[in-house]
């Protein structure tokens, strides 16, 4: 839902996926409040939590943050689909123009959306016809993660870089800013969310990378296995090339000037 005290539709809407994310969840909406309520012209906006199938005290938490007032909705999965799927069930119920994501784990900071924001509304400033379409994603320079998953992300944004062009370092970074029209436009999959760079490229936007702050996991596990992730992502990867190869954009023919 919007913030109660705005009788506008919002122009936000953050969209969190989750799953087993008990301790983390609480925090988190506290921390995107905060950050959100703290932007210049204080727009309205909403905060979208999408359960993905949890069996642990996430729902009982996010359900807490509800009856404490936090201006939050939530979707529950009936079972675990993916944290691309839980994607799309949350911008298909949100309401803002412009979407923002970042993961449940608490390792992307909120206070970062201003800096996305404010990335965007550079862009526009320049270019005022074309960067209302661009994404606008996070870079983790300084990534609080173990040896292998940072090497495991840096082989995939380099062979994704590679084979499909994004020219994105951390494709695969959850803190994303984008227009919600342009999203709708994009093919929807399981595991889209690392390939929405590219997506974005293939729909006629951009991908602009925007350095961001990455914070420790201090509560619970993260909920990907290598080989299982790395075995999809090749068979993922050789779709979206595929896809980006067999499209044509329309481009619309100019009128002769009578005179």
């Amino acid at each position: 839902m919007a913030q109660t005290e705005s009788p506008h539709s919002p122009v936000y809407s953050v969209v969190v996926p989750v799953l087993n994310e008990a301790g983390n969840v609480g925090p988190l909406v506290e921390e995107i409040v905060a950050a959100m309520s703290a932007l210049p012209g204080a727009p309205a906006y909403e905060i979208i939590f999408v359960d993905d199938g949890s069996d642990d005290a996430t729902p009982q938490e996010l359900s807490a943050a509800v009856s404490a007032g936090q201006p939050l909705a939530i979707i529950r999965h009936a079972v675990p689909v993916g944290q691309s799927q839980a994607l799309i069930s949350g911008i298909e119920r949100a309401a803002g123009d412009w979407i923002v994501t970042l993961d449940g784990d608490g390792q992307n900071d909120p206070a970062d959306i201003a800096k996305l924001i404010g990335a965007r509304d550079k862009a526009v400033a320049a270019e005022p016809g074309l960067a209302k379409d661009f994404l606008y994603v996070g870079h983790r320079l300084r990534r609080h993660d173990s040896l292998a998953k940072r090497y495991q992300s840096w082989l995939a944004n380099d062979i994704r870089g590679w084979l499909l062009g994004d020219h994105t370092p951390d494709g695969g970074c959850g803190l994303k800013l984008f227009r919600r029209s342009m999203f709708l436009k994009v093919p929807r999959f399981d595991a889209m969310h690392r390939f929405l760079p590219a997506l974005f490229i293939r729909a006629g936007g951009r991908a602009i990378s925007v350095q961001v702050n990455h914070r420790p996991r201090t509560r619970g596990v993260s909920k990907y296995g290598f080989w299982r992730r790395f075995g999809l992502g090749i068979v993922d990867l050789i779709g979206v090339a595929w896809l980006i190869a067999r499209y044509t954009p329309p481009r619309t023919a100019k009128e002769k000037d009578p005179t």
